[in-house]
């Protein structure tokens, strides 16, 4: 069983940072520190106005700790969106032909392989990892 089971079905809430409700950025935030000890920021936002989000994380001093990279490992945080501007990140994971967990509103927390998420209207915007030298 992978690890990342124990998380599916768990309901989204904005705001939510886990265990046993999430926002995207909040399971982000938990996996990374639950299974890859890395402690990310809180990044207070209005997850229903997706405007504030589009800055918050943009102009957030965190952004500019993570790298784009072409191939994604597990742990790599991946940025998404359903429109012009992406508003929604996931976790990697290499497992089966590799996909994202995310946290979604109305679905909770599902794991998606890129033609699922294609389906369902995501479209990854890039594949980032955390530098940990970074300022």
């Amino acid at each position: 069983m992978h690890w990342a089971e124990q998380l599916i079905g768990r309901p989204y809430r904005a705001g939510g940072q886990g265990p046993d409700a999430f926002d995207c950025w909040g399971l982000v935030r938990w996996v990374m520190a639950d299974r890859f000890g890395r402690e990310l920021p809180a990044i207070p936002v209005d997850t229903t106005d997706l405007r504030a989000v589009l800055t918050a994380f943009r102009d957030h001093p965190e952004r500019r700790r993570w790298q784009s990279v072409s191939v994604p490992l597990d742990g790599d945080c991946v940025l998404m969106r359903q429109s012009r501007h992406p508003v929604h990140v996931g976790v990697w994971l290499g497992v089966d032909e590799g996909g994202v967990l995310h946290a979604v509103s109305g679905n909770g927390v599902v794991f998606q392989r890129v033609r699922d998420l294609l389906a369902s209207g995501w479209r990854i915007e890039g594949f980032y990892r955390r530098n940990e030298d970074a300022p």
